[in-house]
């Protein structure tokens, strides 16, 4: 069963949220992320990307980078932008893009939940990230962006966030995404104790469906601060920061590819060889080709789309890895015949996030030549049945959105 801590959260005073919240510090470039504070000179970004500081060289992993973010935080503080609660309390956070509405319980969640894979996985982490985040906690004493969880829906949970989002906001805007980002401070102690008590008997355990890095980082944080500060379980330290979502409310994009070029193969000579694995057609409706379900992919190639669907026999459907259409289509194409041996390291494979759409796969083959797939997305379903194997997803497997935007919640290590 699952722990959550309610915490003293630093949000931005009333009317700021959305002159302060800013996109994950990990989906920008330093020179988008330059753009944004010079229009919004509040932004979180002065915080997470604090090299917008500095000279266009900067390094972005220097001390004096990470000590700018630092203090960009406690001017914040100092000057009322960002203010902490009075006492600890939970959070609801609730965003809505189109039809897709996804609203999440914002909590300390248990390092040591983490440590013991009561919190699963479904990535490998990169030691550098790690460091980086670790870097950045200790320098400002705070988790700064929050870790997407999610676990298998719990009616009496859904119907008490339900009664409590009834109730006014404290703070809603539209972001320049069109986003409607909407927060709710749950400040009176018997819905907090009930909120816990529903995540401890019902709740068995919590997915991470975004934030690897952050959440290694949080887990490496508590064992230091355990160490050289002796703090107890009970410690903000040993919580991290996080949005707790019900699974049916997650919306799972897909993750599409664009491969530069066709491995020194003829147009008609790499369809011949995709007979072997699919079968294909041509796209009737080129304007909407994306792929209606698993196993299925659309494939621009020299101007017209096709339909691929995987034939039976060319995957294990009983394997939570080799039944994920994103595998599918490494062991039976990119690796095979476009050579692509390994995603991470090969440069000649993009992956375009799926809310770029289809016609942005088309821009990249037009302009650059090669062969771009759209995917079915893989669904939370299947996330949680390889994290439940203990395995590890492919690269690029997910793309979830709306994303969380930071600032709107700040996780204060000493409280």
């Amino acid at each position: 069963m699952t722990k959550i801590q309610a915490f003293r959260a630093l949000r931005p005073a009333d009317g700021k949220a959305a002159d302060v919240a800013s996109p994950p510090y990990d989906v920008l470039s330093t020179e988008e992320a330059r753009a944004i504070v010079n229009e919004h000179p509040h932004s979180f970004l002065r915080v997470v990307r604090a090299e917008v500081a500095f000279s266009a060289d900067a390094d972005p992993y220097s001390e004096e980078v990470y000590a700018k973010g630092g203090s960009v935080l406690k001017q914040y503080q100092e000057e009322g932008t960002l203010q902490q609660e009075s006492k600890p309390c939970l959070y609801i956070y609730r965003q809505q893009m189109g039809e897709q509405v996804q609203t999440g319980l914002v909590a300390g969640a248990s390092c040591a939940e983490y440590d013991k894979e009561i919190i699963r996985k479904h990535e490998f982490t990169r030691p550098t990230k790690e460091k980086d985040r670790v870097k950045h906690i200790e320098t400002l004493k705070a988790q700064t962006g929050p870790v997407w969880l999610a676990y298998r829906s719990i009616p009496q949970i859904d119907q008490k966030i339900k009664e409590l989002t009834g109730k006014e906001p404290s703070f809603q805007f539209t972001a320049p995404d069109e986003v409607i980002h909407t927060g709710w401070v749950v400040d009176q102690d018997d819905d907090i104790a009930l909120l816990q008590d529903l995540f401890e008997t019902h709740v068995p355990l919590l997915y991470i469906a975004d934030g690897h890095h952050r959440s290694a980082a949080a887990s490496q944080v508590a064992q230091i601060w355990r160490e050289q500060h002796g703090v107890d379980a009970e410690h903000p330290s040993q919580f991290f920061l996080s949005v707790i979502y019900p699974h049916n409310q997650l919306n799972i994009m897909a993750y599409n590819r664009h491969v530069h070029d066709l491995n020194g193969l003829t147009p008609d000579t790499f369809l011949g060889k995709l007979l072997g694995v699919f079968d294909i057609d041509t796209v009737d409706n080129p304007a909407k080709p994306n792929p209606q379900e698993r196993h299925h992919f659309a494939m621009y190639l020299e101007g017209e789309w096709h339909q691929l669907k995987a034939k039976p026999g060319t995957y294990q459907e009983s394997d939570p890895i080799e039944s994920l259409d994103v595998q599918i289509l490494q062991k039976r194409v990119l690796e095979p015949l476009l050579g692509i041996q390994d995603p991470r390291t090969s440069d000649r494979v993009s992956f375009v996030g799926g809310t770029r759409g289809h016609q942005e796969l088309e821009r990249l083959v037009q302009q650059n030549g090669g062969v771009a797939f759209a995917c079915y997305p893989t669904s939370i379903d299947e996330l949680f049945r390889v994290a439940d194997a203990n395995q590890v997803m492919p690269p690029k497997s997910t793309w979830f959105a709306p994303k969380l935007r930071s600032g709107l919640f700040t996780h204060l290590l000493d409280g």
